[in-house]
């Protein structure tokens, strides 16, 4: 299996320094500050690109699931919400997805809905953090 990479740099105090985040592939570079991950200063931060990661995991999962159990994924569109809190620590993750997929019922798609969030690789990287699901099926 692969193995993927990224790195960071950081130069400076917390609240006065900064960073830069990066890919390993190079598809993805940016710079990150102290005001960008705990006040609304705009930018990225870690958190956000945790949620990045698990919305598309668990998108590929679920379209795989589905695929395998004979249904054909149009679209699937989640959004991770990553609650940071005290310490600071990651202590919820919402993921709220909508996926169109003809001829499906909606207690078969909630199985594999829920199994995604389960099993994704991301969901168990983050085993540690609550993870709350909001699926639907839509037209």
């Amino acid at each position: 299996m692969a193995i993927r990479k990224a790195e960071a740099v950081w130069t400076g105090t917390l609240k006065e320094g900064k960073g830069t985040m990066r890919v390993g592939s190079g598809a993805f570079e940016s710079p990150y500050t102290w005001a960008m991950r705990f006040q609304d200063e705009p930018g990225t931060n870690p958190e956000e690109l945790v949620g990045a990661a698990h919305a598309g995991c668990y998108s590929m999962f679920l379209s795989t699931l589905l695929t395998n159990a004979g249904y054909t994924p149009t679209r699937i569109h989640t959004t991770a919400a990553v609650h940071l809190g005290e310490g600071p620590t990651i202590t919820l993750i919402e993921l709220k997805t909508e996926a169109q997929v003809s001829n499906l019922a909606g207690a078969a798609f909630m199985e594999m809905a829920n199994e995604a969030k389960a099993k994704c690789p991301v969901s168990k990287a983050l085993a540690a953090v609550e993870i709350k699901l909001n699926a639907k099926l839509v037209s």
